[in-house]
């Protein structure tokens, strides 16, 4: 995250930062961002970043990345958010973990409905024009088959 930041910097670009005062006390903070919201806890966190993203881009990461992608997909899944959520594929890294996904809908363990609502692609211009038309799945019901 913070090589994203600073490259977001250097660029002239804003970053806006959200930590736990937990991590910022640990001297985990960013100290130079645009801004720096620190809060209670990382539920705390994960509410206002939702809320102050336009989308979701998880890069190559860890267990928090994948449990941040996820609980922004669920919450779109509920109608949480219609925001865009996207995995950028950088050198193959999540092909185990689109396979996997896939399976789940061969599986019907997740809806058709909701595919358009994880995008994936290997460079970031092309998962931006895809985020720039995404229209989120509207349906009556999360675990429903109508859609509206």
């Amino acid at each position: 995250m913070g090589a994203i930041a600073n490259a977001v910097l250097t660029a002239g670009g804003e970053a806006i930062g959200v930590i736990p005062k937990s991590l910022a006390v640990k001297e985990v903070a960013h100290d130079s961002l645009s801004e720096l919201h620190v809060v209670a806890s990382m539920h705390e966190r994960k509410a206002m970043m939702a809320e102050l993203a336009d989308g979701f881009i998880a890069l190559p990461g860890g267990w928090g990345t994948l449990e941040e992608i996820f609980e922004m997909l669920t919450w779109a899944q509920l109608g949480f958010h219609d925001k865009p959520c996207g995995l950028l594929n950088i050198d193959g890294y999540y092909d185990g973990l689109i396979g996997f996904l896939e399976n789940g809908f061969e599986q019907q363990f997740v809806n058709e409905l909701y595919r358009p609502m994880l995008m994936t692609e290997h460079e970031p211009e092309s998962l931006l024009d895809r985020f720039v038309s995404y229209r989120a799945p509207k349906v009556r019901k999360w675990m429903g088959e109508d859609e509206l």
